[in-house]
């Protein structure tokens, strides 16, 4: 297959000859259609996360099953599929409990970009190629294991349904999942990526109010607004606490998400709690940062700061809830595509990624 390989910081994604290998017991063969570009590939791009190379990223996309391996049992050649970063090992603890996000073996596995069984079926001549984060979705072809991919109808359009492999899912799962935001609660957003855009719409469906929007892009803040939001606040443009605590006449959110990854944002999402607030600290922040925060301000208003990886979600139920969403008309997809690209313009996507315009920047295979 084709594939759009990561060598080292510094060095652009050039799109190579991988050869790939059949699917073992209990996986299955991908064909690509789609796959979003994702802040944490811009992580390991620009050497914030670190990855072991070479390395083929993109961890969130749909595609058709080309082939099965032995034992595979829900899935057949033909299923539409969309892509689990996080799918788990099935058997310790947390996955036994619904949360694969906190699986034990995908620490050693998954997290180092391997198989579960710790091994790659991709490689160049002799030398071995990992999928990032077991997917590697800026390939062609993917293999992964069984739980990694998510049957959906066949008349569900295969780009859109990429998007929920990773930012709908978390965005959206922050907000009804790991936060589970009542009726009426306040909530604000911080930064209106792809993660962020699929809060505001997630909020918005749980009838929070007001769903507060907050990124420095005044074209985002325009579609925050037609996706749900009901004020928005441009961050760079002044005092973002400030203005979220005058829209909420001084009391503060009674939930702040955090969707990009910053120390200062993080900071800010702590200051704009309402008593007995909550800050969901959503984005994925480069190794090493450290936040300041007045820990005497948070237990005398009560404060509470949760995390949240992959929306807590559990894909096998909630990718085709999120889609039916989408297929209903609840959930705007498509509004979220910024651009589309080829397989050898990856590296544009990360371009409009560092310049603040992207929400979702999608590779279409073949296109």
């Amino acid at each position: 297959m084709q594939a759009a390989v990561f060598r080292g910081v510094g060095r652009p994604l050039e799109v190579e000859e991988i050869e790939v290998a059949e699917p073992n017991h209990g996986e299955v063969l991908v064909r690509l259609f789609a796959s979003g570009v994702c802040h944490s590939d811009y992580h390991v791009v620009v050497g914030e996360w670190e990855a072991p190379v070479p390395v083929i990223l993109g961890h969130e996309g749909a595609g058709v099953v080309e082939a099965v391996g032995a034992g595979v049992e829900r899935l057949a050649v033909g299923d539409h599929v969309v892509l689990v970063w996080g799918s788990g090992c099935g058997r310790c603890e947390y996955c036994a409990s619904g949360r694969p996000q906190l699986c034990s073996v995908a620490r050693a596995t998954t997290y180092e970009s391997l198989m579960l069984d710790g091994t790659t079926r991709l490689r160049q001549a002799d030398v071995p190629v990992r999928p990032y984060l077991a997917v590697g979705s800026f390939g062609e072809l993917a293999v992964v294991p069984e739980a990694g991919a998510v049957k959906i109808a066949s008349e569900i359009p295969l780009d859109r349904a990429a998007l929920v492999g990773c930012a709908v899912a978390t965005g959206f799962g922050a907000v009804v999942n790991t936060a589970r935001v009542p009726v009426g609660a306040s909530v604000a957003v911080l930064g209106c990526g792809g993660v962020g855009m699929s809060i505001i719409q997630g909020a918005a469906v749980s009838g929070a109010w007001p769903v507060i929007a907050i990124d420095v892009s005044e074209e985002k803040l325009r579609l925050a607004r037609s996706l749900g939001a009901s004020h928005s606040v441009n961050g760079g443009a002044g005092d973002a606490v400030g203005a979220v605590l005058g829209l909420t006449e001084g009391r503060g959110v009674d939930f702040a998400f955090e969707a990009i990854g910053l120390a200062a944002t993080i900071e800010q999402a702590v200051a704009m709690l309402a008593p007995a607030g909550t800050a969901v600290l959503v984005g994925m922040a480069p190794d090493g940062v450290t936040v300041a925060l007045d820990p005497l301000l948070i237990s005398d208003r009560e404060h509470r700061i949760v995390g949240c990886n992959y929306g807590s979600c559990r894909p096998a139920i909630d990718f085709p809830k999120l889609l039916d969403l989408y297929m209903r008309g609840v959930l705007d997809l498509d509004a979220m595509i910024t651009r589309r690209l080829r397989l050898n313009q990856v590296g544009d996507g990360f371009e409009a990624m560092r310049r603040g315009e992207s929400v979702r920047s999608l590779i279409v295979h073949g296109g």
